[in-house]
């Protein structure tokens, strides 16, 4: 260390303060905590507006660099409202961070050795469950809502409902929604081939553009949706028709086969590849 501290000094124009063994660690568990920090929000909504944060400072930057005043003025202005806008957007990822510092969970995750699974597609016997269940209530016109988490993670929708954790059955999603049972009201939300939990609360999509066909089930799927990359089965309680909303985009009008090549398309496999044991594929109008 003190060779290469000597070496540079024997050059005139560079002055390279002293480097100690104590800078290096300094740096090093700075750059970590930087890292795992990066890694705990990459997989929430969060990650997407601070990409979109980057993208921005990369344009005033360039707009400062090239000449392009007006640019630059409007950007470099906007800042003290751009800081309160980022309050307002972050609200709900603050809050729980805060709440997560408080009962030691934020540093446990941040600097925990495990990096989190990638999300895996559906399994194709919970592929088949979800579509047979899907079917039964669109023939009894029993109303649903199946969201299925990808990459962004859902825990703030899973914190809004009743915790369940159980092995996913076209069984259990019947009674799930079956009418009148103490669960049947919201949405279940299925998270690495399990239903996490039932009864939860999505936030309603205020795009104008939505059919007045469709009611609040549908505009919270749709709401959902703009926010995260989860994608959403509905089933209509008024005409029992399925429709699935992927990225604020809604298909509708969906039988047995389209569910199935939909959510089996989640891990890039065709439907003939998918095994369907026990149960044939059927019309939802047979």
């Amino acid at each position: 260390m003190e060779s290469i501290q000597l070496a540079l000094d024997q050059i005139p124009f560079l002055k390279v303060p002293m480097i100690e063994a104590r800078d290096i660690l300094d740096m090093f568990v700075v750059a970590f905590v930087i890292y795992r920090l990066i890694i705990w929000i990459k997989d929430t909504r969060t990650w997407a507006l601070l990409k979109g944060l980057a993208s921005l400072g990369l344009i005033a930057l360039a707009a400062y660099i090239i000449g392009l005043n007006t640019v630059w003025f409007i950007i470099s202005n906007l800042t003290t409202f751009g800081i309160i806008a980022i309050l307002v957007l972050f609200q709900p990822e603050l809050r729980r961070a805060l709440e997560q510092l408080g009962q030691g969970k934020i540093l446990s995750s941040i600097l925990s050795m495990n990096e989190k699974e990638e999300a895996e597609g559906l399994e194709d016997d919970i592929i088949v469950s979800i579509a047979k269940a899907t079917m039964q209530m669109a023939k009894v016109k029993t109303g649903a809502l199946i969201v299925i988490e990808e990459k962004i993670n859902l825990e703030d929708i899973v914190r809004t409902g009743i915790p369940i954790d159980a092995v996913i059955s076209s069984e259990l999603l019947v009674n799930i929604f079956e009418k009148n049972t103490p669960l049947h009201d919201g949405a279940v939300v299925i998270c690495k081939n399990r239903i996490t939990a039932a009864t939860c609360l999505l936030p309603l999509s205020d795009n104008n553009q939505i059919s007045k066909e469709l009611g609040t089930r549908h505009r919270a799927a749709i709401g959902i949706t703009e926010i995260s990359d989860a994608g959403v089965i509905v089933v209509s309680e008024e005409t029992g028709n399925v429709s699935y909303v992927k990225n604020g985009h809604i298909k509708r009008d969906l039988n047995a086969e389209s569910v199935i090549k939909i959510l089996g398309s989640s891990k890039n496999k065709p439907i003939n590849q998918i095994k369907l044991p026990r149960w044939k594929v059927k019309n939802k109008h047979e």
